[in-house]
């Protein structure tokens, strides 16, 4: 028997806007929003960025599998993930099966304008172009299993908001 899909899911390599649709979308359907990220700070009282320090990116992955379980078997919301949730095959998996799931993607150059400023990114310390085109070469094809593919390079919040509610309004029939 197929599970009937319940979330809203949104992905996305870090920058391109998952967040802040997340935050403006919450107002406008009627699902409550959870960050993956924003979940495991208030489980362990610290940010992501001090989580990989102290216990390591492949610990932070063991947590965010975790937490996208219990967010899965939970009631119908809206859920905004880190980028690198997609790493892991069973996490793709789960998303695929419980979920709509849309990916916000930007062009690298976007994503090194946009995160060029915001030293709190654990995967980005160091030189951000030679990282963030490192990562998209290890993430590659690993969005590809979404349902939409949202390009935010040259939108504003309020079009990939009106781009995401498109695709969700579509399949409340």
């Amino acid at each position: 028997m197929e599970t009937a899909k319940k979330h809203l899911i949104i992905i996305g390599f870090m920058g391109t806007g998952k967040t802040t649709a997340g935050q403006q979308l919450a107002a406008q359907i009627n699902l409550p929003w959870v960050d993956t990220d924003q979940q495991i700070e208030q489980k362990w009282g610290f940010s992501v960025a001090e989580y990989f320090q102290r216990y390591g990116e492949a610990s932070f992955r063991e947590q965010e599998t975790d937490v996208l379980q219990q967010l899965l078997s939970g009631p119908p919301s809206l859920i905004t993930t880190g980028g690198g949730i997609v790493l892991k095959p069973e996490n793709r998996a789960m998303m695929k099966e419980q979920g709509w799931v849309i990916h916000l993607y930007a062009t690298p150059e976007e994503i090194i304008r946009r995160l060029s400023a915001n030293r709190d990114r654990p995967l980005l310390q160091g030189d951000i172009r030679q990282k963030v085109r490192q990562l998209f070469r290890e993430r590659d094809g690993k969005y590809d299993f979404a349902d939409c593919t949202i390009n935010t390079t040259s939108c504003s919040p309020d079009d990939v908001v009106e781009k995401i509610l498109s695709f969700w309004q579509r399949r409340q029939v």
